[in-house]
C-alpha cells in the first residue's frame, strides 16, 4: 500500500470562484493508473471538516490512501493526529496559491518548523506546489486591507521554501490535464514507484531472513558471582602507646621533681624514639655524637640521672629483673606539666596546639607557658636544625613514633627480653610487646614464667616469620614477599591474637591470588586448598569463605588438579552449586554443539 498526505490550500482565498477544482481529486479522477476511488470526510470535535480521505488502486492492485488537509489548522488543533499523518506517509504534498502572500507567510512563519521538526524522525519525499497564474493588479488603497494582501508569491520564494524542507518544487499555472497529469503527475507517480520499490526490497530482505528457517541461539554465558569483599580494620597503633603511659605496664623510668615528692612514669624506648636529648640522656648516644650543644645544654640542666637506690614509692608494673632508672626533673615548673608532655608525646598525634591549651590552663601565666613550651621544642627538636614553633605542629612529626621505633627493631639498644627462636637470638622490649599485643602483655604482666624472664623461648614460627610479626608490632606495617610467607604470618598473628595484622595477611594473600591470569593459576604448585585447611583451622574465616569463592569461580581449573579431591563433602557441595561455569550452562552447550554438527554448519560464535 502507499500512503500520501497533502497540506494545505491551492485555492485564493479571495477568489469567488468555488467550483475551482481541487489539485489531488482532480489527479486521481483524470489518472489512468487510478481505479476504484472512494472517499470520505473527517471533522474535529467542533464539527468541521479536517481533511478528506480517499482510497483507491493504482498499478492494478497496490492500495493507495490519499489525505488531503486542505487547512493548516489541524496542526494546532491536532498535533498528535497530523504527526501520526506524516508518519505514516510514504510521499507529503504541499499546496498553496501564488496569490494568496498572506496565507504562504502563515505556512512559511508558523507550521514549516513544525513540519521540519516532524520530517526530522521520518525520511519522506516532499513535493511543494505553488498553483495559479500571479496577477499583478493594483492593492487596495482601503486603511483597512493590508496593503500586501493581494501581492503575490515569488518564484524565488517558493524555491527557497522547497530547499528549508528537502522538497521537490512545481509551478502549476493552471490545473488542467497537461499540468495535472503530465507535470504533477509524472513526478507524483515517479515517488510512488521508488516507494514502492523500497517497500518491495524490504519485504524480500525479510522474507529471505525467514527462509533462513529458526536458528538455535548458543547459551548465554552468566557471569560469575561476586567474591565476598574483605574490608580493612583500621590502625591503632597510636591509641596502643597512648595506652602504655596511661596504664603504666612496664615502666622503666620515673621522674621526680628534687623533692622526690611525686613519680611519673614513663618508658626509655619510647621517649628515645621521639627526642636525641633522651637517647643522650639514658646513654643511646654518648655526648661525641650529639654534635648540637643546645641539646646537651639542656639535658644537664633540666634533668639528673640518679642510679642506685631504691625509689621511695616504687613504680608500678616495672618486672623485678629490670631496675626503673629515676630521673630528677631540675626545673619545677616545667616539671608539673610533664604529665601533660608526656601524653602529648605518647599520642602520637602530636597535638601541638591541644598541649599549648592545657599548659596555659594549668600554669596561668605567659611567660612560664612560653618558657614550659620552649624547653618542650628543644626538646623534640632535629640536632643541628632550628627550632620554630612550626615544625612542632601535628602534620610535621605526626608519624615520628613508628618510624622512630624502627631503629630499635631487632637491636639490643634498651632491649629488656631476648626471644630464643630455632637457636637464634632476638632482642626485644617489653614497652612496645605489651603495647601492642594483648597475649604478650597477660605474659609478661601475669603469673607466667615469662614475667621474670630475660630469655623466652618460641615455638612452633620461624625465625623470620617471628621477626616480619615483630616488625609489625614496633612499625605499624608488614610487607610479605610472597602468598606462604603470608599465610605463615597469619598463623603467627592468628597464636598472638593481632587481629589487624591477620587482616591484613588476608587481604595480601587475596589481592595475590585476584592478580594471578589462569595459565599460572593452572601451573602453579601452590596449593589453594592447603591454604584454605589452614585458613579455616586458624579461624580466618573471611578468607576461608573467599578461598571457597575462588576455587569454586575457577571450577574448571582446580577440577582438574589432584587437590580437589581433599575438599570436606561439605566443601565440595559449596563449590559445586556455586560453579562457574554452572553444570546447566555446560550442558546447553554441549546441546548446542550437537546442534550444530547434526546440521553440518558452522559455529557462528565458537
Amino acid at each position: 500500500s502507499l500512503n500520501i498526505v497533502a497540506f494545505g490550500n491551492e485555492r485564493d482565498g479571495f477568489s469567488e470562484d468555488s467550483q475551482q477544482p481541487r489539485l489531488i481529486w482532480s489527479y486521481l479522477r483524470k489518472s489512468a493508473l487510478i481505479s476504484q476511488i472512494n472517499s470520505s470526510l473527517s471533522a474535529s470535535h467542533v464539527g468541521s471538516q479536517v481533511f478528506t480521505e480517499y482510497q483507491a488502486c493504482i498499478f492494478g492492485n497496490v492500495r493507495l490512501v490519499v489525505h488531503d488537509c486542505p487547512v493548516w489548522d489541524i496542526f494546532d488543533s491536532d498535533w498528535y493526529t497530523s504527526y501520526r499523518l506524516i508518519g505514516g506517509a510514504d510521499i507529503i504534498v504541499i499546496k498553496y496559491s501564488v496569490n494568496d502572500k498572506t496565507s504562504f507567510q502563515e505556512l512559511k512563519d508558523n507550521y514549516v518548523p513544525m513540519m521540519k521538526k516532524a520530517l526530522n524522525h521520518f525520511s519522506v519525499p516532499v513535493i511543494i506546489s505553488a498553483i495559479g497564474a500571479r496577477k499583478n493588479g493594483v492593492p487596495c488603497s482601503c486603511p483597512l486591507c493590508t496593503s500586501d494582501r493581494r501581492s503575490c508569491v515569488t518564484t524565488s520564494e517558493g524555491v527557497q521554501l522547497a530547499k528549508e524542507l528537502g522538497a521537490t518544487y512545481l509551478e502549476l499555472y493552471t490545473l488542467n490535464d497537461f499540468y495535472i497529469q503530465k507535470y504533477f503527475g509524472g513526478v507524483l507517480e515517479y515517488f510512488m514507484i521508488q516507494s514502492l520499490n523500497r517497500k518491495s526490497s524490504e519485504k524480500m530482505k525479510k522474507r529471505k531472513k525467514m527462509q533462513k528457517g529458526y536458528r538455535v541461539k548458543p547459551p548465554q554465558l552468566e557471569q560469575p558471582e561476586k567474591m565476598p569483599i574483605l574490608k580493612g580494620e583500621a590502625s591503632h597503633y597510636n591509641a596502643d602507646l597512648h595506652n602504655l603511659l596511661c596504664c603504666c605496664q612496664c615502666a622503666d623510668v620515673a621522674f621526680y621533681p628534687e623533692d622526690l615528692s611525686m613519680a611519673v612514669e614513663a618508658h626509655k624506648i619510647i621517649l628515645c624514639s621521639v627526642s636525641h636529648l633522651f637517647m643522650l640522656l639514658f646513654g643511646v648516644k654518648s655526648l661525641s655524637d650529639t654534635h648540637d650543644a643546645s641539646i646537651v645544654q639542656l639535658a644537664q640542666s633540666l634533668f639528673a640521672v640518679e642510679t642506685g637506690d631504691p625509689f621511695p614509692s616504687s613504680p608500678h608494673g616495672a618486672p623485678p629483673c629490670v631496675l626503673p632508672v629515676r630521673v630528677v626533673v631540675k626545673d619545677s615548673v616545667f616539671c608539673s606539666c610533664l604529665p601533660d608532655i608526656l601524653h602529648f608525646i605518647y599520642s602520637g598525634a602530636f597535638q601541638w596546639e591541644r598541649l599549648e591549651e592545657d599548659i596555659k590552663k594549668k600554669l596561668k601565666d605567659p611567660d612560664k607557658t612560653e618558657h614550659v613550651l620552649e624547653k618542650v621544642k628543644c626538646i623534640l627538636k632535629t640536632p643541628g636544625k632550628l627550632n620554630t614553633v612550626k615544625a612542632s605542629k601535628s602534620h610535621q612529626i605526626k608519624q615520628l613514633n613508628n618510624t622512630s621505633l624502627r631503629l630499635f627493631f631487632n637491636t639490643p639498644v634498651l632491649a629488656d627480653v631476648i626471644f630464643k627462636i630455632q637457636g637464634a637470638m632476638v632482642p626485644a622490649h617489653r614497652a612496645v610487646l605489651v603495647a601492642r599485643c594483648e597475649v604478650m602483655a597477660a605474659m609478661f604482666n601475669g603469673n607466667y614464667l615469662e614475667a621474670n624472664s630475660i630469655l623466652v623461648p618460641v615455638y612452633g614460627v620461624s625465625k623470620d616469620t617471628f621477626l616480619s610479626f615483630l616488625e609489625y608490632l614496633y612499625t605499624d606495617s608488614c610487607c610479605p614477599v610472597s602468598i606462604l610467607q603470608a599465610m605463615s604470618l597469619l598463623i603467627c598473628a592468628e597464636m598472638y591474637q593481632v587481629m589487624r595484622l591477620q587482616h591484613i595477611c588476608e587481604l595480601y594473600i587475596i589481592t595475590q591470588l585476584q592478580s594471578m591470569p589462569s595459565r599460572e593459576l593452572a601451573s602453579t604448585s601452590l596449593s589453594i586448598v592447603s591454604l584454605l585447611k589452614k585458613a579455616k583451622f586458624h579461624n580466618s574465616d573471611c578468607l576461608s569463605t573467599w578461598l571457597l569463592h575462588f576455587i569454586a569461580t575457577n571450577y574448571l581449573i582446580f577440577s582438574q588438579k589432584p587437590e580437589f579431591q581433599e575438599l570436606s563433602v561439605e566443601e565440595r557441595n559449596f563449590v559445586e552449586m556455586h560453579r562457574w561455569p554452572s553444570s546447566w550452562y555446560l550442558k546447553q552447550l554441549a546441546d548446542y554443539r550437537n546442534y550444530i554438527h547434526s546440521q553440518k554448519c558452522h559455529c557462528t560464535v565458537m
